[in-house]
């Protein structure tokens, strides 16, 4: 056997090192997520994210609630206020008649004893002493309701804060595994390596192209629908008696959709346009704009709410 050059030694050395030094959980690393796996992750964090923004709502609604205590509570005081600055005027006219009575210049009869005025004078004083107790309950329960308010409204705030940390970091999350399935977002078939595409005959029951019937499959998966997709239509004019074009309905009966199927809507178109140049989507229709790669651009009234796309997203495939 011929001995190995000082070349080979090395090569086989570096060889042997570099395999030494190997991780040892490199050849058994956990396998990537599943794309199943992924969208059970997501349905269970979008689920989370609601329940910690309805939690988040609550907490504001009792942050509101304790504001508007505080706020009930200075509006007493302030009532308070004024009825004690009217029972310190008449405070000030007893003091006057006792003054004037020792002058004599009050009829005698207001401060004789078995008088009228005696009782008149018992009843005012009697009458200020009431609203000078009132007003010191007030201020005590103004006082009292301002702290609890401020100690709510601080708890509240805390929690409302955590709350908001957990609802950002579920949201990181949520972006995280939606790019993990954007990532999975398949190749249209027929595409060319200068990225055209190859014409396609429509097949299947469905009489719709393959390009046509993954971007289809795709919005399945990605989006809760609401309605039926409409896809091949014999006699229309466009992509659709060609089957490469399906309609995805927000609403029907010709109805305009709701404000929740109309996001949903946006989404939809949104996401096709992000995806045109991996599925082959051709144009984008949604509320009565069109968007062929280029951003949104409107179009002519046609009628109704139908014909201009305002109940469905109509996607048409190259």
């Amino acid at each position: 056997m011929a001995a190995s050059s000082p070349a080979n030694l090395a090569i086989g050395l570096i060889t042997a090192t570099a395999i030494a030094v190997l991780p040892a959980g490199v050849a058994s690393a956990a396998p990537k997520p599943s794309e199943a796996e992924l969208r059970t992750q997501l349905k269970q964090l979008n689920g989370k994210v609601d329940k910690l923004i309805e939690k988040y709502n609550l907490k504001r609604v009792e942050l509101a609630q304790a504001r508007e205590a505080a706020k009930t509570a200075k509006q007493r005081l302030t009532t308070a206020d004024q009825t004690l600055a009217t029972a310190e005027q008449r405070v000030a006219e007893l003091a006057r008649m006792s003054y004037q009575n020792e002058e004599r210049s009050i009829p005698s009869f207001l401060m004789a004893q078995n008088a009228p005025g005696a009782a008149l004078m018992s009843q005012l004083t009697a009458e200020q002493q009431a609203l000078v107790q009132s007003v010191a309950k007030a201020r005590d329960d103004k006082k009292r309701a301002s702290d609890e308010a401020a100690a709510l409204a601080t708890k509240i705030g805390g929690d409302a804060a955590e709350v908001a940390r957990q609802r950002d970091e579920a949201k990181d999350v949520i972006k995280d595994i939606q790019n993990k399935l954007q990532d999975l977002v398949p190749f249209g078939t027929g595409r060319k390596s200068n990225g055209s595409w190859t014409p396609e005959l429509p097949s299947g029951s469905d009489n719709i192209t393959s390009r046509t019937r993954i971007m289809k499959e795709q919005v399945g998966k990605n989006f809760a629908l609401p309605f039926d997709v409409g896809c091949f239509r014999a006699g229309a004019s466009g992509e659709h008696p060609l089957g490469r074009a399906c309609d995805f309905m927000m609403s029907t009966g010709g109805s305009m959709p709701s404000a929740i199927n109309n996001a949903l809507g946006d989404r939809i178109a949104d996401w096709a346009i992000k995806n045109k140049d991996k599925l082959g989507v051709k144009y984008v229709i949604w509320r009565q704009r069109i968007n062929q790669g280029s951003g949104w651009e409107g179009m002519s009234d046609r009628g109704s709410v139908t014909e201009n796309h305002f109940d469905h997203v109509h996607i048409s495939m190259q």
